[in-house]
């Protein structure tokens, strides 16, 4: 079942890395000579789609910059290079960061959607590398290492590594389950719209299980306590590092009281609610996010009061 809901789509066309040829010189030398090799051109942390698709270069075509490995796919070795902004074609509002594309891969724009696998890697990589210039140990220098996977200090040879953040996403429940009177709870941010609502989420803290993040995010922004908190799915989330990790979760109790802060207004709606079938004031997220997957796979059927 879970091979059919939304978020899926986002890592269906996983590429092999070629995680053990990242220090292979000799190999990345021959692949980049290879004509057949393609590239993904980055002005910095951006990308410059043309007629609203992808464009792969030839080795021989990408201009000079830091290389990184993507890995291969059906015989075909793809890198990025991470270019000067001031060494690439096209005018700078033409070049957009992965925050620019998201909407049309969050609504299933499949000229992109095909290439999500690459452009996570790719731009997840690219942001790292711009956030990431300085040793955090002794801010020395540091230079790229392992095809752009890693990168070491200059001075006191600490490795810095890229950095995935996990964060919890979740739908709580209460009610008898499968019955008329379950619902979720969803939340509104304070810099949506009136209206616009979705499952809850937040950063997993050190020392803590997921579990417990999940109890203790619904708490802090709702004041819902939490039960039985059980493992749904995850999605890659590179804006800019971070891992979706979806639960669903049985609360303990229904009262209400939002923190005011990220969570601006928080409901208990039912499946009539999300069908649209009442006067309930909901528009929900409807794309191939995780959290679109948690409703629908709660509502039992693909959503329609969508954004």
């Amino acid at each position: 079942m879970t091979r059919e809901l939304p978020h899926v789509a986002l890592s269906a066309s996983a590429h092999d890395r070629e995680g053990t040829r990242r220090t292979d010189d000799e190999w990345l030398a021959e692949r980049w000579a290879d004509a057949s090799t393609r590239v993904l051109v980055l002005a910095g942390t951006r990308l410059r789609p043309v007629d609203g698709a992808v464009q792969w270069v030839t080795p021989a075509e990408a201009p000079e910059g830091r290389r990184l490995l993507l890995g291969h796919a059906e015989g075909v070795t793809r890198f990025a290079v991470i270019a000067q902004p001031g060494d690439v074609p096209g005018e700078r509002d033409e070049w957009l960061g992965l925050r620019a594309l998201f909407p049309r891969l969050v609504a299933g724009d499949e000229a992109l959607t095909v290439e999500v696998s690459w452009l996570f890697h790719a731009l997840g990589l690219a942001e790292w590398h711009w956030a990431t210039r300085f040793c955090p140990r002794c801010a020395g220098a540091l230079e790229s290492t392992h095809a752009g996977h890693e990168q070491r200090c200059t001075s006191c040879g600490k490795s810095q590594f890229p950095r995935t953040d996990p964060a919890v996403i979740m739908a709580v429940t209460s009610g008898e389950p499968g019955s008329d009177e379950e619902r979720i709870l969803l939340g509104r941010n304070a810099q949506w719209p009136e209206g616009r609502f979705s499952t809850l989420a937040g950063f997993c803290e050190p020392g803590e299980t997921l579990e417990d993040a999940v109890r203790r995010e619904v708490m802090e922004e709702t004041g819902v306590l939490v039960g039985e908190v059980t493992y749904f799915g995850n999605q890659p989330w590179p804006l800019p590092a971070s891992l979706m990790l979806g639960f669903t979760g049985r609360a303990l109790s229904e009262d209400i009281e939002v923190d005011g802060i990220e969570v601006a207004e928080a409901r208990w709606f039912s499946r009539a609610d999300l069908r649209g079938e009442t006067d309930a004031d909901v528009v929900v997220p409807s794309g191939v996010s995780i959290s679109s997957s948690l409703m629908q796979s709660w509502l039992g059927e693909p959503l329609t009061a969508g954004w």
